[in-house]
């Protein structure tokens, strides 16, 4: 039976995001049935966890002035790009001079001075690789890529959904309702490590703190591996058996250019693709195509981007880009980083199985596919955490 939802996760849910609604399907309920008397769930136990246990080792925040320029902050992204934090960069908050901008959402997140509680800096909003993407992939004019990199990153905000808020959780938030919260396609929140608010759990839009760290989806993907003694009759569900693959899933040919990649995921607000074999010449290579049953040879991500100069950028968007996303793991951005491997599991395949292929990997989404390759879906970060909070709450 579902648990009631708190005050705060109820008012999260009226937010007009487009994010993907939980669902609880009656497959689901009926394949998790047979968990609900097992001695190796312990729900009980995750309880008792909040969010102040996911963060204990978390460090203070990467950030970028609201001056500062699209180069800049993807240069910022690249410098953690260097073992062991290899690739896990994926977006910077924007930090202003407090009271001279309305944060994104109408949100007002400070950071204020620990002895006199000062306003510091104001936290405005979020730059993901999403909205560098959607960016540069307006429409292109004379010397418009220089232009788009030398704008300022107060200006890049929000160019995809999940940036038009900025969500801090309170350290006493349960697990159980960040759970609710990460399942809704919302991938990171700021979490204050001292909160002078009034407050006692749950997302929020005003908060002070001296200092901050982020939490995103793949901590608490992370977490539900250490936790894997009391989730065990859960991990080891195939991800069918869970309704955690999603079968609709867009994709670009082998034939399409980097541009043509980052406009269509641009369009479709997509991090990632795979890269499906080209079915002939005549096949419209700039556009998305359906995905489903074509084998799959590469994925395009978003994150392929960060660290680029200008010059690097005007001189990949022409490639190819199955032959760029072989090649990222050559340059010396990436050369900490591990090879380039493509990620896939099966209909079969056991939800913990999926979990560790995303964390060792560190990527958001697992291409599902068949003997042949042949793309069949996907498991999403969104997707494992809704499915883990679906189960615990059915049990």
């Amino acid at each position: 039976m579902m648990t009631s939802l708190s005050a705060s996760s109820q008012f999260l849910l009226r937010l007009s995001f487009n994010f993907k609604p939980f669902v609880c399907l009656l497959t689901r309920t009926q394949n998790l049935h047979a968990m609900q008397s097992s001695n190796r769930l312990n729900p009980s136990r995750l309880i008792d966890f909040t969010v102040k246990d996911l963060t204990v080792d978390k460090l203070r925040l990467i950030e970028v002035p609201d001056n500062a320029t699209l180069a800049d902050a993807l240069n910022a992204m690249s410098l953690f790009c260097i073992k062991p934090m290899a690739n896990r960069v994926r977006a910077v908050p924007v930090a202003a001079v407090p009271g001279q901008w309305l944060g994104a959402g109408g949100s007002m997140i400070v950071e204020s001075d620990k002895e006199t509680g000062r306003a510091k800096k104001q936290y405005i909003g979020m730059v993901t690789m999403l909205d560098v993407v959607a960016h540069i992939a307006e429409e292109e004019e004379e010397n418009g890529l220089d232009k788009k990199m030398a704008a300022h990153v107060s200006s890049v905000i929000g160019h995809c959904p999940e940036g038009r808020s900025l969500w801090s959780l309170n350290p006493n938030t349960s697990i159980m309702d960040c759970m609710e919260i990460l399942s809704k396609g919302i991938h990171r929140v700021l979490v204050p490590l001292d909160s002078n608010v009034e407050n006692t759990s749950g997302p929020e839009l005003v908060e002070s703190a001296s200092a901050y760290t982020m939490l995103t989806q793949m901590d608490l993907v992370s977490f539900f591996l250490d936790q894997s003694s009391h989730l065990q009759a859960i991990l080891s569900c195939t991800v069918t058996d869970l309704s955690a693959v999603n079968d609709n899933v867009l994709a670009i040919t082998s034939k399409a250019r980097v541009k043509d990649a980052v406009k269509c995921m641009s369009m479709a607000m997509l991090n990632a693709v795979p890269i499906v074999e080209s079915s002939s010449d005549e096949e419209d290579h700039t556009q998305l195509v359906d995905g489903k049953n074509r084998r799959v040879v590469g994925t395009f991500s978003a994150s392929d981007l960060k660290g680029c100069h200008l010059a690097t950028l005007r001189s990949w968007l022409p490639l190819n880009a199955l032959e760029f996303a072989e090649n990222i793991p050559r340059t010396p951005l990436f050369a900490s980083a591990p090879a380039r491997e493509l990620v896939t599991c099966h209909v079969t395949s056991t939800l913990v199985q999926v979990i560790r292929m995303a964390t060792t990997r560190r990527v958001h989404r697992v291409w599902v596919v068949d003997k042949n390759d042949g793309l069949q879906g996907l498991v999403s970060l969104t997707d494992i955490i809704a499915a883990v909070r679906a189960a615990i709450s059915t049990s």
